[in-house]
């Protein structure tokens, strides 16, 4: 599972949710979904199999994948179709096929929750092993989440330092100033700090070329 090697955070739920699929057997969809705070929610998927499901699990706002993330529990279902907790989704579970599933929840410490789900051909329990190796799959991939989203927040600050210095340069103002002048640019502009301070730093390197 080479998340590591992602450009960003949305490429490496994608591949999670195509390995996943490939992880655990009878999976049809496998889906990757990531909450974080004040922005709309991150989804992949292992691809357009039963993609309808999750349009309807989203637009609703219930289901396995939800449920999971909202409870941090695991969840299964032994018959989507026929199961009481979602009535809403039982026309479409039986026309994508959807019969089982299961969803775990997907934890990336001081940054998002999300689950992980996975969509089954067949009805019926899920089986003790399979359980285990999803919750190892998930495990592991919160860690290089983690990892990748450190990364992230690292280069972000870095930005931010060196957009600071070009405008201590530029205005002759102190270094609390600089940071309150980045900070109600972006207010201003409404757009992420660290946005307007890559935007900075690449107009400053123009001026010095």
């Amino acid at each position: 599972m080479r998340l590591l090697g992602a450009a960003d955070v949305p490429e490496a739920l994608e591949r999670l949710a195509v390995f996943g699929a490939q992880a655990i057997p009878g999976t049809l969809r496998c889906s990757v979904a990531l909450i974080g705070e004040g922005g709309p929610p991150a989804l992949a998927a292992s691809g357009p199999q039963a993609a309808a499901f999750d349009d309807v699990q989203y637009e609703t706002g219930d289901g396995p994948a939800l449920e999971a993330a909202r409870t941090r529990a695991v969840v299964t279902t032994h018959d989507l179709p026929t199961d009481v907790r979602w009535p809403a989704l039982h026309d479409c579970a039986q026309q994508v096929g959807v019969r089982g599933g299961l969803a775990l929840p997907l934890d990336i410490p001081r940054s998002a929750v999300g689950s992980v789900s996975f969509l089954m051909q067949r009805p019926g329990g899920i089986d003790p092993e399979v359980l285990l190796t999803a919750m190892a799959l998930v495990n592991q991939a919160e860690v290089l989440l983690g990892e990748l989203e450190r990364r992230r927040s690292q280069h972000e600050g870095a930005a931010v330092d060196r957009a600071a210095g070009v405008i201590i340069a530029q205005r002759g103002c102190g270094v609390q100033e600089a940071y309150d002048i980045l900070r109600d640019t972006a207010q201003r502009l409404g757009l992420p700090r660290e946005e307007v301070a890559d935007r900075l730093i690449a107009a400053a390197a123009r001026r010095n070329t």
